[in-house]
């Protein structure tokens, strides 16, 4: 990576933190906010998180797809921030948990800059330094969340739940200020007509079996609200369930780097994939198994290396089974058909919970985990997809 992508790569990176610095301060006590709500249970939690997540999935595939189409990327990261910060202020001046809807699809509509971050990103690495570009991503990602946690439990108890959120609005508007003033996009005229968006046809069975097993997986992947609020049922006091939120994303951000350079030294994604797949087969297994308290601590470790994982990994393996000049595309039909899953997956892990005992949902979810790894087997890595384009940063 030459000099100029290094610094995108930090521009990126900054404003990445700052976004989940404001995030994270409000994630830790978001699951307790929303049951404090009159009539809100685990189902109404789990339908605002899935619905949340829905969002998530519908804006990257718009926002790939356009981005792709038009051959702009800047846009789309600058505006996601924007919207995350309005969002934060919104839920402070919610007074039933109905107002919480539109904000929060707001607020996951902002997600629409991760594909065609993510596209600039694997755009300016190669096969040999994408998996750290990526990783070095992710690591400031839960850096951000880190501070922000941390500043969530001083604050919390002393600025209360909405000043603590219109606090936690202003990361975010200052790193798409940011974005806005030092990134600079050009297109050559060249390359103009190549761009267009992707195309069901335009996917490989391959591919289109990566789409398949994810979709599986996903369904299985309910928000991690449900291990909080595990944690709250098996005896950790309120005050203490940020703590273990903290602990997971503080190693989430120890082992991102970490998991993007093994799979660079590997020359295998697949291989850092499946262990994240083992790691959260541990936690179902964990948390359906025991309540221990010194158990749940390794088991929300065990989750912050898990998440590390597959935030990193999943990524960079989509950019490289993407059809050439598709990145952002392809990394927004992955975001949509995962998190299209997602809304059904913690609806229905909420009503299990509710019906059926708290340990049900992480029995499904290790089924469907085993079936998302055993076609993990059959898809075959790709290397070496260039698509063009060119990205100048100036600060």
């Amino acid at each position: 990576m030459d000099k100029k992508n290094r610094r995108q790569l930090k521009i990126f990176a900054l404003a990445s933190f700052l976004n989940d610095f404001g995030s994270d301060m409000i994630s830790p006590v978001w699951p307790l906010f929303v049951t404090s709500f009159a009539g809100a249970n685990m189902q109404v939690l789990g339908f605002i998180d899935g619905l949340g997540d829905a969002i998530v999935s519908i804006s990257q595939a718009i926002s790939g797809y356009w981005s792709d189409s038009i051959g702009r990327r800047k846009p789309f990261v600058w505006i996601g921030y924007l919207c995350g910060g309005i969002s934060r202020a919104g839920y402070a001046l919610s007074s039933v948990w109905q107002w919480l809807i539109p904000f929060r699809v707001l607020d996951r509509a902002g997600k629409m800059r991760g594909a065609p971050r993510d596209a600039m990103i694997a755009d300016a690495a190669d096969d040999s330094d994408r998996g750290k570009s990526f990783g070095f991503l992710r690591t400031f990602d839960n850096l951000g969340a880190v501070c922000g946690i941390i500043l969530s439990i001083l604050l919390v108890s002393f600025m209360g739940y909405r000043n603590l959120f219109i606090l936690a609005a202003v990361p975010s508007l200052v790193g798409a200020t940011i974005i806005f003033l030092t990134i600079r996009e050009r297109r050559r005229p060249s390359e103009q007509k190549l761009y267009k968006g992707l195309r069901f046809g335009d996917i490989d069975r391959n591919f289109g079996s990566f789409l398949a097993l994810s979709a599986i997986f996903s369904l299985g992947a309910f928000s991690y609200s449900f291990l909080l609020v595990f944690a709250n049922k098996a005896g950790f006091a309120i005050y203490q369930v940020p703590v273990l939120y903290l602990l997971f994303t503080f190693t989430a951000s120890m082992f991102s780097l970490p998991f993007g350079r093994l799979s660079d030294k590997l020359k295998s994604r697949k291989t850092v994939l499946l262990i994240a797949y083992f790691l959260w087969l541990a936690v179902c297994a964990g948390l359906a198994l025991t309540r221990a308290w010194w158990a749940i601590i390794m088991i929300f470790i065990v989750y912050g290396v898990h998440r590390a994982a597959i935030d990193t990994i999943q990524s960079t393996f989509v950019s490289e089974l993407a059809p050439a000049g598709y990145r952002a595309s392809s990394l927004g039909m992955f975001q949509l058909i995962t998190g299209l899953c997602a809304l059904p997956a913690s609806y229905a892990a909420g009503i299990f919970w509710d019906r059926w005992g708290m340990e049900t949902p992480f029995y499904v979810s290790a089924v469907l985990t085993i079936v998302a790894m055993v076609m993990l087997a059959g898809i075959k890595e790709k290397r070496g997809n260039v698509e063009l384009r060119h990205v100048e940063t100036s600060i």
